[in-house]
């Protein structure tokens, strides 16, 4: 009898300390569980990507631009898209100076994801090049800053074309041939935007959610072809220029300040974390810094708690944006 309690309490002892661990983990960390798991023990991108074909969108900066030198870094053969040609020149020449890849291994091709007249004639030019496209990375689009109740309904109509309608309408055309092929991935740059509610970007929110809705039921119709992975990344706020390029209440009209953008995760970092998540096909990976990371839990495990928790953080999101600095910058973390 002493022996079996003797043998309980260390048991109970040992789930203690283990759950202690992964409190530890989840407080120090800058994406979800399985995906951190995934980078330490599962498989690395430079083993998984070398050699493969990748179609990145929305090339030209931030997240898109940063992805793309890693890739070359890798040896992965690329196509770089974006809506402004020179721009991905510039990306492309420093792709070349970075990597061992050649001039024929980078395809520029200038894209513009709301001419979806365009999308087929794309998709055949890189089968072209390259003869097969194994990932295409769906990273094009822009965010919003602006209150509902000052916002025109065209930019509405506008952020839904371009991040829902774009992305899907090219994620078409690729699939076809990955469905021939009976292999390939598509990867999506969500937000974590796509799995809460935000102010100052209804919008944007909307059309993260309907891409989440549509991958996850998308995935289920892929069910016969189980080498075509369906991943969702999720980035919370990241140092890019996203925010020098946001919708706000009409169409013509820009932000007059992105504000300081140094506390957010750096953007090699995120996308070393997707690249992971493409290497380990995890179906959706959350990328960011606490508070935004605890808030997805919370919205997925506690809902009500998420609900309340954003009331506050979302009141001082609109205090900060009225003050003219960045909307995250007083409870994210300051990056060295």
């Amino acid at each position: 009898m002493a022996w079996g309690c003797a043998l309980c309490l260390a048991l109970a002892g040992g789930a203690l300390l283990a759950l202690l661990v992964q409190l530890l983990r989840w407080l120090r960390a800058d994406g979800d569980l399985t995906l951190l798991w995934a980078e330490r023990w599962g498989k690395k991108p430079e083993h998984e990507l070398r050699g493969k074909v990748v179609w990145v969108t929305g090339a030209s900066s931030g997240i898109g631009e940063e992805l793309t030198y890693q890739l070359a870094k890798l040896g992965a053969l690329l196509a770089i898209s974006a809506r402004r040609e020179d721009e991905l020149q510039r990306v492309k020449k420093k792709c070349l100076q970075i990597s061992s890849l050649s001039e024929n291994d980078i395809l520029v091709l200038r894209l513009d994801l709301t001419d979806r007249a365009s999308h087929e004639a794309a998709t055949n030019s890189v089968l072209k090049h390259f003869g097969k496209i194994d990932v295409l990375v769906n990273n094009g689009g822009r965010s919003q800053r602006s209150l509902f109740v000052d916002t025109n309904l065209d930019v509405y109509s506008a952020i839904i074309e371009l991040n829902y309608l774009g992305t899907i309408s090219l994620t078409k055309y690729v699939l076809n041939h990955m469905i021939q092929r009976k292999k390939g991935k598509i990867v999506t740059v969500s937000s974590v935007m796509g799995i809460m509610g935000a102010p100052l970007a209804t919008g944007y929110c909307a059309s993260k959610h309907a891409l989440q809705g549509f991958f996850n039921s998308l995935r289920t119709e892929l069910t016969d072809y189980p080498e075509i992975s369906v991943i969702q990344i999720c980035p919370g706020p990241v140092q890019s220029q996203i925010i020098q390029n946001v919708f706000t209440e009409n169409l013509a009209k820009s932000i007059e300040n992105s504000g300081d953008q140094s506390h957010k995760m750096p953007t090699d970092r995120c996308a070393r974390l997707t690249l992971v998540s493409v290497a380990n096909d995890v179906k959706e990976a959350w990328i960011s810094d606490h508070p935004y990371l605890a808030v997805c839990y919370l919205w997925q495990y506690a809902p009500t708690w998420a609900w309340w928790l954003m009331n506050r953080m979302g009141k001082r999101r609109i205090q900060n944006f009225k003050s003219g600095i960045d909307a995250d910058a007083s409870y994210s973390r300051k990056k060295k």
